[in-house]
């Protein structure tokens, strides 16, 4: 058991240390107020990139519900909460705290205050009244409430992503302190709890999700696409883990979009959110899209990433200004 969460944890920290209908209560003061000193790194970076990185990190930052930890799916137009965006920003913390933009006190408290809440959210099979059921969240929550929004669905891939923060903030508050000591434990009961092998109503596939109103969603995850994140998180479950012949089920239709591409041989998948999320050296999250550069400047990227174009912009905010940022949808 301890193998299996110490290879799922090792695996989501290596993927997040690569990178990324109601408003919030107002944000708290900005961040550059208290920040810590900068950690000093061994090779400079861009003052373009180092600009971008710290206004996708004040999204998160400023944008989130302080007391419950949820972030807004987009911004400015009203919007509800989408879990993959509460799993980016808890990485974004402990990044903030490494780039001296907050504090480490400042991170452990958001980071808190967002695990408190999803452990304590409630769960259960009705359309109305909670946050999710057996173990995974509902896709979209209610910024205040923390309640289903709609009718979003159950969804697998977007409760993963929620756990990669998770779990990265349980490798990085790895300090000999209550609090700290409070965010593993709290990341091993959210993480521990969660139910991967009920989502197999087509064994040993893993379904993408489920409603209250009609039961288990019709398509299952298969191929190379951005559920890579759901196989390695559910194998390495220390409670409900999957058999290996989900992930192979998974990998059997790699013929299909094996190629070579501009010289290279590689898999390919048309959306960005199948490479930049899971394996981008430079994941710049922000309202649950990453930039299309960080897609198509990565070493390996594929003919999908490639195709890759700004459809569509999200704003960022920052202390100092506004900024537009292109945006690859998933």
């Amino acid at each position: 058991m301890r193998s299996r969460r110490a290879l799922a944890a090792g695996c989501v920290f290596a993927l997040a240390a690569a990178a990324c209908q109601r408003q919030p209560a107002p944000p708290p003061p900005p961040a550059q107020a208290t920040a810590a000193a900068p950690a000093q790194s061994g090779r400079p970076v861009p003052p373009l990139i180092d600009d971008l990185e710290h206004r996708t990190f004040d999204y998160f930052w400023e944008l989130t519900n302080p007391s419950n930890g949820l972030v807004p799916d987009r911004w400015p137009t009203p919007s509800p909460s989408s879990i993959a965006a509460v799993g980016f920003g808890l990485t974004a913390y402990g990044v903030g705290a490494e780039r001296g933009w907050i504090s480490r006190d400042q991170a452990l408290d958001r980071t808190l205050a967002t695990l408190r809440f999803f452990a304590r959210a409630p769960q259960g099979p009705d359309e109305h009244g909670a946050a999710g059921y057996k173990g995974f969240y509902y896709h979209f929550l209610e910024m205040d409430s923390g309640l289903r929004s709609g009718n979003s669905e159950l969804s697998t891939v977007d409760t993963t992503l929620l756990l990669g923060g998770v779990l990265f903030a349980q490798s990085y508050f790895d300090r000999d302190e209550p609090r700290e000591a409070e965010v593993r434990r709290l990341a091993e009961k959210i993480y521990g709890r969660v139910q991967w092998d009920w989502a197999q109503p087509r064994p040993p596939l893993e379904s993408m999700g489920w409603r209250p109103e009609e039961g288990q969603l019709n398509n299952d995850w298969q191929g190379y696409n951005e559920a890579i994140l759901v196989y390695i998180l559910a194998l390495g479950s220390p409670t409900h883990p999957l058999d290996k012949a989900a992930y192979d089920a998974w990998t059997s239709t790699y013929d299909r979009t094996w190629g070579t591409y501009y010289g290279q041989e590689q898999l390919s998948f048309r959306r960005c959110s199948a490479t930049s999320i899971p394996r981008s050296g430079s994941t710049s999250a922000v309202s649950g899209t990453t930039t299309c550069a960080a897609a198509v400047s990565t070493t390996s990227r594929t003919a999908g990433a490639r195709r890759c174009r700004s459809r569509r912009t999200r704003k960022t905010t920052r202390a100092a200004g506004r900024a537009t940022a292109p945006t690859c949808g998933a």
